[in-house]
């Protein structure tokens, strides 16, 4: 995780930025806090790599890299006002002990799109990562990875229109996805929990699930309801003002993966 010290919306590359609706960093660094502080009380080793007053978006480390075992592939974001964070992220995930780290060949988002989900990797395509990246995730990693295209310019990463709740366990909006890629879902996911557009547009499947316990914002309560039913644990951390810029819970952590 970063914190959002430098927290701010300072250009437009997602539908959600809006450069004229005033930031508040401090809020957003509270909000952070708690989301840090429930991770670390739910047992969890954080660690916390040191922001940048250039980079605005460090907070939203879940496009740091795809990290499983001890390798790690670093992001190639799609537009430059991101591209400046890829040696940050190398740096910090080198220091936290990650022994082989590489930079991505085609574009490649990171966690943002590409989530580890069982024994395959689900890969988010079509508006940021490029469909390239898929086999390039599936050879470095040697995993399965599935391509599913994004075609709703507000879902611009995987992990703002589906949710991983546990190896066998997810939530997705179906209108964030191709017809292909909702046939797709449908066969690795048959029981899946359908979120509405309304889940969707408030950023809510972007949450943060331990397989035991899931982190997601309020105010969503029959999606909160359908989780739980399937028994997990559901806890409320609002990320309202990280949302300014596209991002929630899931978008400002970076996941470590055990090796196969």
């Amino acid at each position: 995780m970063c914190p959002p010290t430098y927290f701010a919306v300072e250009y437009a590359i997602n539908p959600w930025m809006r450069p004229d609706d005033p930031v508040d960093a401090h809020r957003a660094l509270r909000q952070w806090q708690r989301l840090y502080n429930r991770l670390v009380e739910l047992g969890h080793r954080v660690d916390v790599m040191a922001p940048h007053p250039e980079l605005p978006d460090l907070v939203f480390t879940a496009n740091g890299g795809i990290v499983i075992g001890d390798r790690a592939l670093l992001p190639r974001f799609r537009h430059p006002e991101r591209q400046g964070e890829t040696d940050r992220f190398g740096v910090a995930l080198r220091a936290f002990g990650v022994s082989e780290v590489r930079t991505a060949q085609h574009v490649n988002e990171g966690e943002g799109d590409f989530l580890l989900t069982g024994d395959r990797i689900l890969a988010g395509t079509g508006l940021r990562s490029a469909g390239d990246a898929v086999a390039e995730v599936a050879e470095y990693f040697g995993r399965p990875t599935v391509p599913l295209r994004l075609v709703d310019p507000r879902f611009y990463h995987l992990d703002t229109a589906l949710a991983r709740l546990d190896a066998h366990t997810v939530a997705y909006w179906p209108g964030a996805f191709d017809a292909a890629s909702l046939g797709r879902l449908g066969e690795l996911f048959p029981d899946a929990i359908l979120a509405g557009e309304a889940d969707a547009a408030e950023l809510a499947l972007n949450m943060v699930s331990d397989g035991t316990t899931v982190l997601m914002a309020p105010g969503r309560p029959i999606l909160a309801a359908q989780i739980a039913e399937r028994g997990f644990q559901v806890e409320y951390v609002n990320t309202d003002e990280l949302r300014k810029a596209g991002g929630g819970a899931k978008c400002c952590v970076l996941e470590y993966h055990p090796a196969p």
